[in-house]
């Protein structure tokens, strides 16, 4: 069993996060700015901003993982505001010896090998565009860091969130720097094969100072 926490535990990959971990027995602390209705047996909540450097060193203290899966919305939106929060993270994690995992996007991903990131194309969504530059700097940091924090990244598919929530699978396909499509061209993933993929790298870790992607 774990100790992991998820930060923005009550939002759509954080809310199937938790309830997967919990699920399997490990010992759950979702932190965010809201209180949920409810949390499944296992899991408790601690109200708190990620901004706040004494919350998350109080947090991530006796801890295994710390997943974060914010996004640059709302107090957070403003260019920079994203990067810098995950940087302490990533800094308080490395000390304190605490494996962290990144709820990134798309927007990173190649469209094919060698070929444009999702973000360039022309159609990519203007209004997530933003969101998805701060997200791949995210990335960025992390690769730029040092030996001592083991991290990882995950991409979902592109058409992930709260607006496609799919269907519960069971199952997923783990790709690198490339975007996953389907026979149809369609990129897909719902939450709960998110956080079934994600447990499944906490229990048997995989990957490594690497960016992973996932669809069905």
């Amino acid at each position: 069993m774990s100790r992991i926490i998820i930060l923005g535990g009550t939002g759509y990959a954080g809310g199937h996060l938790v309830a997967e971990a919990a699920r399997r027995g490990h010992n759950v602390l979702a932190v965010s700015r809201s209180t949920p209705a409810s949390l499944p047996d296992g899991a408790s909540h601690r109200a708190g901003d990620l901004r706040e450097e004494a919350l998350l060193q109080e947090v991530l203290t006796g801890a295994d993982v710390v997943i974060a899966t914010s996004s640059p919305r709302g107090d957070l939106a403003a260019p920079g505001v994203l990067r810098s929060a995950y940087v302490m993270l990533a800094r308080l994690a490395a000390e304190q010896g605490v494996r962290l995992g990144v709820i990134g996007g798309a927007g990173s991903l190649q469209v094919a090998p060698g070929g444009p990131l999702l973000v360039d194309i022309p159609d990519f969504p203007a209004e997530f565009a933003d969101e998805a530059r701060e997200l791949g700097a995210v990335l960025e940091d992390l690769r730029a860091s040092g030996e001592g924090l083991d991290w990882f990244y995950v991409s979902p598919a592109a058409g992930f969130g709260n607006y496609a929530p799919g269907e519960a699978t069971g199952s997923y396909r783990i790709g690198g720097d490339v975007l996953l499509s389907d026979a149809e061209g369609e990129s897909r993933l719902s939450g709960a094969d998110l956080a079934l993929a994600v447990i499944d790298e906490i229990e048997t870790p995989a990957h490594h100072r690497m960016r992973f992607s996932l669809a069905y």
